[in-house]
């Protein structure tokens, strides 16, 4: 648009240079300067705080002068002007008021949201290795330990004559097996053995304080099952580690008889403390059982009798990280929470658990105490059938972490990780990842990240379901269509506070351990090596069926009368 004050431009010669000049016709497009008087009554123009003028004559012949100059320069380049040379000078004086352009603070900001943008991606990144190069770290230093004591072994004595014709036996029992199954490549029933009964050096008296080797079974009926890919569970040493879910029932055979088994109990209960005292003087009078117990409860039974002098305990930290390498069975008395109570133990490996039910509710406890006898008999005899419960593996990753190695000590969990708003008042405010994969942002008062186990507990409070996997379950959301997923178990998930957040969050795993988690902190949950293997009552799916019609009296309705219309 061209203003009426403003003559027109003679575009005939030199249409290219006009093109090519953009700031020139800004300038001459540009209305009029305003005009005024300075403090002699001479009109002046303004053009900004460094135009001030205190003599008019010089400053105007100034100016035309350097209008002069632009004009010749102009006219050698080829381009002739038909305005005035003091329209001119106004001009570009105008020009010279003209506020900065906008354009320099828009890329700025474009440039600091695309720095911001790659930030979080490098983040993610590295948080997503510091997970992989600690888990490996973590395998690495399982690996060497167990050569190592694999290197000492070797070293020891012959082993008898007896262990010798045992392990004779078992490996031909092994090749009919392959060869009446090897057509069928690899059978329902076929069997993943310890490694204690392939060594063949080892004292008599080594075995005596060793773990009782055992084998697994996968559950079969008949020759219906056929030919099926094995699942990914193996052990080493006694210590079985998963690296998928079983899809199939799973049997644990002894392959000697168990020697050491530790007992975990229910504090500040009369009946647990009685029972106990019976069961440890059972286990050691006639089945010749070792028993380990909790320091409380050893002062507990040496105050009771002084006959209990050969129960055996811990006394630091350190020797309940090495309990897995000489404890054969784990007993607990109590609930669900003296369940948690005996996982949380175990940073790593863990064996087998029988769990017998003294709490209000007990769905991982289906043994009854008044059987105990019964009950252990037929699994000290075995085999008996177990069920792999998979935890988590939490790792708390601060935003003023050095690298993405810095990292706090993982958390094993067997129910859920909660992350809620703790006594702030605003709605929780978190950014979940599955994979490096953005899933939601959730608004409320937090989220429950639950696994098969805890799929009956505070999971299912909130709204869950009761199925395999890792169960992604908001509390009270701020949304009428934020429902809960149900996740496959070899994700990775990342829960982080971003850093607009109006408060913090707080961390709880398996309701204790607290963590506060800030702007700019992020939790990584992904399934553990190590799952917890606990015995079963009948089988895993009989007992799960159980624990949720006695327990939940899940679908309990009176039946309907068969007394009215019926369709003819």
């Amino acid at each position: 648009m061209k203003y009426a004050s403003s003559p027109p431009i003679n575009t005939r010669d030199t249409p290219t240079q006009i093109n090519s000049s953009p700031s020139l016709d800004r300038v001459f497009r540009n209305p009029r300067p305003h005009h005024h008087t300075n403090d002699f009554g001479s009109p002046t123009v303004e053009i900004g705080d460094h135009f001030a003028m205190s003599d008019q004559t010089t400053q105007v012949s100034s100016n035309k002068e350097k209008v002069n100059v632009v004009g010749t320069h102009l006219q050698n380049n080829g381009y002739h002007d038909s305005l005035p040379p003091y329209d001119s000078e106004k001009m570009i004086k105008e020009f010279l008021r003209q506020p900065p352009s906008k354009a320099v603070d828009e890329n700025l900001l474009e440039f600091s949201e695309a720095m911001r943008t790659v930030a979080k991606a490098l983040r993610r990144v590295s948080e997503g290795k510091a997970s992989a190069q600690a888990e490996a770290a973590e395998w690495k230093r399982k690996y060497e330990l167990e050569r190592e004591r694999n290197l000492q072994q070797k070293h020891k004595g012959e082993v008898t004559e007896g262990l010798l014709n045992h392990s004779d036996q078992e490996n031909s029992s092994i090749e009919q097996t392959d060869k009446c199954c090897g057509k069928h490549g690899i059978c329902s029933h076929e069997v993943l053995r310890d490694d204690v009964m392939v060594s063949k050096t080892k004292f008599i008296h080594d075995l005596a304080m060793r773990k009782a080797p055992f084998k697994l079974l996968w559950g079969c009926n008949g020759g219906k099952n056929g030919q099926h890919k094995h699942d990914i569970v193996s052990f080493e040493k006694g210590n079985i580690t998963a690296a998928a879910r079983s899809s199939k029932q799973i049997s644990l055979k002894w392959e000697s008889h168990p020697q050491t088994v530790l007992i975990l109990t229910k504090p500040n209960s009369t009946s647990v403390r009685v029972l106990c005292a019976e069961m440890v003087r059972w286990l050691k009078d006639i089945k010749k059982i070792d028993v380990i117990v909790e320091p409380r409860v050893k002062a507990e039974l040496l105050a009771e009798n002084s006959y209990f002098n050969f129960v055996r305990t811990w006394e630091d930290d350190d020797e309940i990280l090495l309990l897995h390498t000489k404890v054969d069975l784990i007993i607990t008395l109590g609930g669900d929470g003296t369940v948690l109570w005996a996982a949380s133990m175990f940073k790593g490996p863990i064996p087998p658990v029988v769990p017998f039910s003294l709490g209000s509710l007990g769905f991982m406890t289906p043994f009854q105490s008044e059987l105990y006898r019964d009950s252990l008999d037929t699994i000290l005899r075995g085999p008996i059938s177990i069920t792999l419960r998979h935890r988590l593996q939490c790792h708390v990753i601060r935003e003023s972490a050095k690298d993405e190695l810095d990292t706090e000590d993982p958390i094993l969990v067997l129910n859920e990780v909660t992350i809620d708003r703790g006594m702030s008042s605003y709605l929780t405010f978190l950014e979940c990842y599955c994979d490096n994969s953005f899933v939601t942002c959730v608004q409320g008062d937090g989220l429950i990240l639950s696994t098969t186990s805890g799929s009956t507990a505070y999971s299912l409070a909130a709204g869950g379901s009761m199925v395999p996997g890792i169960l992604f379950t908001p509390i009270c959301p701020h949304s009428l269509s934020f429902r809960p997923l149900i996740l496959p178990e070899h994700v990775t998930l990342r829960v982080q506070v971003p850093f607009n957040s109006r408060g913090h969050a707080w961390a709880s795993f398996d309701g204790k351990d607290r963590k506060q988690l800030s702007a700019g902190d992020a939790l990584i949950c992904s399934m553990a090596p190590w799952p917890v293997p606990t015995a079963c009552l009948v089988d895993s799916t009989n007992d799960f069926l159980r624990s949720i019609h006695e327990g939940l009296h899940w679908n309990l309705r009176k039946p309907q009368s068969s007394d009215g219309p019926r369709d003819h």
